[in-house]
């Protein structure tokens, strides 16, 4: 056993399998496989374990893998500190932030970073899933859920929430839901997951609802859902950050502002792979974001205008976001 067959497991496990570690290797899947298979008979114990769906390593496994974390991190260092010698911050950075958000709210954000740090290579992915998502060779994700996996590293980011609102035209000719009844009656306009049932959870002080809901217009294009409630289609279901100009400008009413809204889940997060080592272009993102996100959260416009009866009364400003989070 020496240090390469330590680093090399690392890889095996964080890929899941023989065939993804090979690519990322730049090696043959049979080279991949030999050298795993001479390392677990100098041991003379069974390192990984295959499950229905992926490698998984063993109790001695996951000791080996974190010694191998540690070398290839302090290797990685190593060749870092030499590369950057004399010369300014460089490196490359994989990102991947939820379709909406990443479109509506992180593209100013992530231009902005490239103006400033334009020697770092940004390679932004624009997904929703949750599983494995940082174990196809990204290095950072947004997400929103309502707990982040246990395997992985997770700084909070903000508080997520959704709005029910409408354009004030369709105030005008509509009843607005002013229950969370009638609200399961209207006609929704909002993001759903294909072969899930939309579920919507509602909670008042200590009180916590839950309403099914049936969308007759649905997307994960949040820019399109916009356009829909401003068109007057239905009832918009919606992530503030989505609708807060034009709450703000007053094309847009909000209702139910006294229950807190969910559909996806409560809280944005940033997550990564525990025991990868983090380049100075990492650091460097992962600190801009949430420099960011803390920003953003505290400053999305007030004046909501709350729908209801006809009149237009003072409602809670947004205070957060939400996205859609697909598990397949």
């Amino acid at each position: 056993m020496d240090a390469q067959d330590l680093v090399l497991l690392a890889n095996i496990v964080e890929a899941g399998n023989l065939s993804v570690a090979a690519r990322r290797l730049k090696m043959s899947r049979a080279n991949v496989s030999y050298h795993l298979s001479q390392l677990e008979k100098a041991l003379g114990q069974q390192l990984l374990r295959r499950t229905t769906r992926r490698l998984e390593p063993t109790e001695l496994g996951f000791r080996l893998y974190e010694h191998g974390c540690a070398i290839r991190n302090e290797l990685m260092a190593a060749r870092e500190s030499v590369a950057v010698l004399g010369k300014g911050l460089h490196g490359s950075v994989r990102l991947s932030v939820p379709t909406g958000f990443g479109n509506l709210v992180m593209a100013d954000w992530m231009i902005e970073f490239k103006r400033r740090y334009p020697d770092i290579a940004l390679n932004l992915l624009f997904d929703n899933r949750v599983e494995d998502l940082l174990r196809d060779e990204v290095d950072v994700a947004i997400r929103v859920m309502s707990e982040p996996p246990q395997q992985l590293v997770a700084k909070e980011l903000a508080e997520v929430r959704y709005v029910v609102c409408v354009s004030a035209p369709y105030a005008q000719r509509h009843a607005v839901p002013q229950t969370l009844e009638s609200l399961a009656q209207a006609p929704i306009i909002t993001s759903a997951v294909v072969g899930r049932q939309l579920r919507l959870s509602a909670y008042k002080g200590a009180q916590r609802r839950e309403v099914a809901l049936h969308p007759t217009l649905a997307s994960e294009n949040f820019q399109f859902l916009r356009e829909a409630v401003l068109g007057g289609l239905g009832v918009g279901l919606v992530p503030d950050y989505v609708v807060a100009d034009d709450i703000a400008a007053g094309r847009v009413l909000t209702a139910l502002d006294d229950w807190r809204l969910s559909v996806f889940g409560t809280r944005m997060f940033l997550l990564r792979m525990p025991g990868r080592y983090q380049t100075l272009a990492v650091r460097t993102l992962i600190d801009f974001v949430v420099a960011k996100a803390q920003a953003w959260s505290g400053g999305l416009p007030a004046g909501v205008q709350r729908a209801g009866n006809g009149d237009n009364h003072p409602g809670a400003s947004p205070d957060s976001l939400q996205e859609p989070v697909c598990s397949d």
